[in-house]
């Protein structure tokens, strides 16, 4: 099973490795180079380790601070999944696990930035200690410097009786550090699970503290508080012979006052180009908001779901990719992700939203969803359609057998992929790499299989009258049923068709056995290669990552499932 998990995420191990072995060069290597390093010989003699210890972190907040966007630059991911060749494949699967990726980052900001704060906190206890009465020795002379004329200082804290709180708070490295940490603590408590599904506006909204956030840290070392020896002053100043005398720097002629200068702010370097890039992405979604859309049909389905259809020029989308969409009536700052439910091959794009938080089904009201009357295409709220963007779905064509799992409302991104199917495969002239597609679809209410029942119908006829029936095997099961319903199947329960789809393939009721629906598809290809996809609860995506694990064989050429969910 570890092989292949390996095989499987070979690509994404490799990758936060990477990523992780980076960090611990770059906090290793700063923190040997503040530790050894001349011109800070004398900050360390204050301070001590703890210099290293906020300059390593401070170096690892910026690489990381600088990855943190690209993983949701959405052209960026769109433009890599699309054009590199070499994304194919356990090298492609990066790019669908772009958001843990972001995370990821995240993490490495918070781990980075506690360590920056708790080291600067004790570096601020030093100086303020060092100008104590009872301090002496090296730190106190030091502490003293740049209160005479033509002398610069390394302390910045100037007197004992100095409240080090509001002077932290007066400077720039004080008031930006605390402006990045609560944007960061706002962001990071906000996108919690529990969060997102409770108010999924409040994760969006304090998201957008992130402009706080950049623009904090690329002027946060403006300040220069913390303060090595100058070049100029290393030239005249022996450190190895001065540092015992200090008592004769005034005097000495071979040992001048050491002159301190703050080092240059390089946080700004960094961060440069990711940000042009995200602005790039805001622009490009700004131009997108400003074309217009057209809606040529609403449709209401049962279970709190519409559909609507659209037109947008020059808009062209691949199976399996999903839009953002902005209604400036609902929000004018909101864009929520939808998948879409049309094929390539069709003049139109749709999607398909339940009513499932506020926004949404503030949607629905003003479309007249939610029992009211439908309204007519031309009297309808405008919509903003940003997109189309990739996701790990448009993979589906490149493995010879592909199974698709959906639970409830997930159904929604295959719906597009089986009209593609058909396209692809029953009309194309050119025969795709894919032979056979499993369609699985658990759901609780017997009344949202509705509109994708008749998707299916019209796929079973179609491939009935051209003989591809063995190219599709769908399967749905029903977990949930009330006493009539259960009399009203058993009564029509040897009719051809099915009493609740209406398809000749029956409803099963309760769960999928895993383990034997597996065991069957290893069965029936071996030494293939078969990708499995899934949109649903994460209690589910644990069972079938398992699965997959379990049935794909250890031998090069046996059968391999590689497991890919749905996520925006």
């Amino acid at each position: 099973m570890m092989g292949c998990w390996i095989l499987n995420e070979s690509a994404s191990v490799i990758l936060a490795l990477s990523w992780l072995g980076v960090n611990l060069y770059l906090f290793i290597d700063t923190f040997c180079w503040y530790g050894e390093e001349e011109s800070f010989f004398y900050t360390r003699a204050i301070l001590g380790s703890t210099l290293a210890w906020a300059r390593a972190s401070a170096v690892c907040l910026n690489f990381n601070c600088m990855l943190i966007l690209l993983p949701i630059s959405r052209n960026l991911m769109s433009f890599i999944r699309g054009a590199s060749v070499c994304c194919r494949g356990p090298w492609r699967r990066p790019l669908d696990k772009n958001l843990k990726f972001h995370k990821l980052v995240a993490y490495g900001i918070a781990i980075n930035a506690t360590i920056h704060i708790v080291a600067h906190l004790c570096n601020l206890e030093r100086y303020h200690l060092s100008q104590s009465a009872e301090a002496e020795g090296l730190p106190a002379a030091l502490s003293q410097l740049g209160d005479s004329p033509n002398e610069s200082y390394l302390n910045p804290i100037r007197t004992f009786h100095t409240n080090t709180t509001s002077e932290l708070l007066t400077t720039i490295a004080g008031i930006t550090g605390l402006l990045i940490s609560l944007a960061f603590i706002l962001i990071m408590t906000s996108s919690t699970e529990c969060i997102r599904q409770i108010s999924y506006e409040l994760f969006w909204y304090t998201h957008h503290l992130f402009i706080i956030f950049f623009i904090s840290l690329s002027v946060h070392g403006a300040g220069r508080i913390v303060r090595g020896q100058t070049p100029e002053s290393l030239l005249l100043h022996n450190i190895t012979f001065c540092r015992d005398r200090y008592a004769e720097w005034q005097a000495a002629a071979g040992c001048p006052v050491p002159q301190f200068s703050g080092k240059e702010p390089l946080a700004w370097k960094w961060i440069v180009g990711p940000v042009v890039l995200y602005a790039c992405e805001r622009v490009i979604r700004f131009w997108r908001f400003q074309q217009e859309v057209v809606i040529t049909k609403v449709v209401s389905h049962p279970s709190g779901v519409l559909e609507l259809h659209m037109k947008k020029r020059h808009f062209h989308m691949e199976p399996g990719q999903y839009v953002l969409i902005q209604c400036p009536s609902i929000s004018a700052l909101e864009w929520h992700p939808f998948t879409l439910t049309s094929a390539p091959q069709e003049d139109f794009f749709s999607v398909h939203i339940r009513a499932a938080g506020d926004w949404t089904r503030a949607l629905c009201r003003a479309f007249g969803a939610e029992g009211q009357t439908l309204r007519e295409p031309c009297s309808l709220p405008r919509l903003a359609v940003d997109g189309p963007f990739g996701t790990t779905l448009t993979d589906v064509f490149h493995y010879p057998v592909s199974v698709c799992i959906a639970a409830g409302i997930g159904v929604t991104p295959f719906a597009a992929l089986l009209k593609s199917v058909w396209y692809k495969c029953c009309e194309s002239q050119t025969q795709p790499k894919l032979s056979k597609v499993y369609f699985y679809w658990i759901c609780r209410d017997p009344s949202a299989f509705e509109w994708f029942a008749n998707l299916l119908l019209s796929l079973e006829t179609r491939m009935s009258e051209r003989g591809k029936t063995h190219l599709l095997s769908y399967h749905i099961f029903l977990t949930s049923w009330d006493e009539n319903q259960a009399l009203h199947i058993a009564l029509h329960w040897d009719e051809n068709t099915d009493v609740i789809t209406g398809l000749k393939q029956k409803t099963f009721y309760g769960r999928p056995n895993w383990d034997s629906e597996f065991w069957q598809i290893a069965y029936d290809h071996p030494g293939s290669s078969v990708g499995v996809f899934f949109c649903g609860p994460k209690a589910l995506s644990k069972t079938l990552q398992r699965m997959c694990r379990l049935y794909s064989s250890a031998d090069p050429r046996g059968v391999h499932f590689y497991y890919n969910e749905e996520s925006f």
